[in-house]
């Protein structure tokens, strides 16, 4: 397993949110992107809580509303690379994913584009 430190894997995931184009990012709508330790060998490199856009109605934001919540986890994500180019591109398609759920598309769906 390699191991990229806290701060660097951060700016990982910083980095492939800016690569989101920004007519997408536009669209993305309360949301907070976090990155979290997790378990070496926990079989989830990222999770999507939250209301997706597709599923939001007119009530939706009437009231206070937390935040839809992507997580990366970077334990479960450094075991599954052995180099630091592979955590890059897979810290991109895991935030592409997480995001995707953000817009309403299934692990199917994504699996099917490649982004699984």
């Amino acid at each position: 397993m390699i191991d990229v430190p806290p701060d660097r894997f951060e700016d990982l995931v910083g980095d492939a949110l800016d690569g989101i184009p920004e007519a997408l990012a536009r669209l993305i709508d309360n949301v907070v992107v976090v990155v979290e330790e997790g378990r070496r060998s926990g079989p989830l490199l990222g999770r999507y809580e939250g209301i997706p856009l597709t599923e939001r109605n007119a009530y939706y934001g009437t009231g206070p509303v937390m935040p839809d919540r992507v997580t990366i986890f970077r334990l479960p994500t450094l075991a599954h690379c052995r180099t630091e180019d592979e955590v890059v591109t897979q810290v991109r398609i895991t935030v592409v994913h997480e995001i995707a759920h953000h817009f309403g598309i299934g692990d199917e769906r994504l699996h099917a584009l490649g982004w699984g």
